[in-house]
């Protein structure tokens, strides 16, 4: 069956239903995305059509998420291609809604704030982008939640997350768990290209010559994880050191956080052998484009 494009959520609904009905479903799985996708969200619908009986992904550009107009207008916009690249993955429904439809009337005077936890590393470089973001995932998640018949079992419902943006998926994981939405989050392990590089619409941006500047990003948090799995001190002065070294870097932050509450782990950093768990993050402007990425840490 080829892939079905809603822009509304009365719409979505109603085919979601249906499809559910149709299979005999028992599981719905939603992909947030802000589209120009590529293989890291490719994977993102792979395993939640390996996992659930209907699967939706969104394609939204979110106006709230972006600080400055200018940044939100070049946001590429590829729907015919997204809608190819999910088509052959298997998604069921793309819900492709504009403005209007998710923000009747304008922006929102009630949104979700993130808290302290939305206020450091991204959030400190670009500030509200959390409260938006999550804004527009609560809504999304309300979008796209299964409906069961009348005397029917409530299909299970999951929606998946790619760990690049570690900060919002943990920001997401705490709101489903203290607002007590209905959904379990997946988070997805990053896709890298073959030179380490970690997937992101925004790298077609970047020149060669800029791309190339790019890797000391991924090549940093491999020299903090062989560190941290050889239980050595990790010596973060010297990563970034050698950040600072690639002249077309920008280095924003580097640091070692809780996997959790995403707060530093300062103590286990610097001077002593690093055991235990944590997440090695880092962002870096190179050129003109804002680049995150970061390794999950456990020894």
């Amino acid at each position: 069956m080829a892939i079905q494009l809603v822009t509304t959520a009365a719409r979505l609904r109603a085919e979601s239903a249906r499809l559910l009905k149709e299979k005999g479903g028992t599981s719905q799985g939603l992909v947030p995305t802000m589209g120009a996708l590529h293989e890291g969200h490719a994977e993102l619908a792979r395993t939640a059509v390996e996992q659930n009986d209907v699967v939706v992904v969104s394609i939204f550009v979110n106006p709230l998420q972006f600080g400055e107009a200018v940044d939100l207008d070049r946001y590429p916009r590829t729907l015919d291609a997204d809608l190819a690249l999910l088509d052959a993955v298997g998604v069921d429904l793309v819900f492709a809604p504009d403005v209007d439809e998710v923000y009747p009337g304008g922006e929102p005077l009630v949104r979700i704030s993130g808290g302290p936890m939305a206020g450091k590393w991204e959030g400190a470089s670009r500030p509200g982008h959390f409260d938006g973001a999550l804004t527009v995932v609560a809504k999304l998640l309300h979008y796209g939640m299964p409906g069961a018949a009348a005397g029917a079992e409530v299909p299970a419902y999951r929606a998946y997350f790619g760990q690049k943006d570690a900060q919002q998926l943990a920001l997401v994981q705490r709101m489903v768990a203290d607002l007590n939405f209905p959904v379990e989050i997946i988070p997805v392990p990053i896709v890298r290209s073959a030179d380490g590089l970690a997937l992101s619409s925004r790298n077609r941006f970047l020149s060669a010559e800029e791309r190339e500047a790019a890797l000391v990003l991924s090549r940093a948090l491999r020299l903090i994880e062989e560190r941290a799995n050889a239980h050595q001190p990790l010596d973060l002065e010297s990563v970034q050191a050698l950040v600072e070294s690639q002249p077309l870097v920008e280095l924003d932050y580097l640091d070692v956080v809780d996997l959790a509450t995403l707060e530093p782990l300062a103590e286990n950093c610097r001077d002593t052998p690093f055991r235990g768990q944590g997440l090695a993050l880092i962002a870096a402007k190179v050129g003109p484009v804002r680049l995150i990425d970061n390794v999950p840490l456990d020894s």
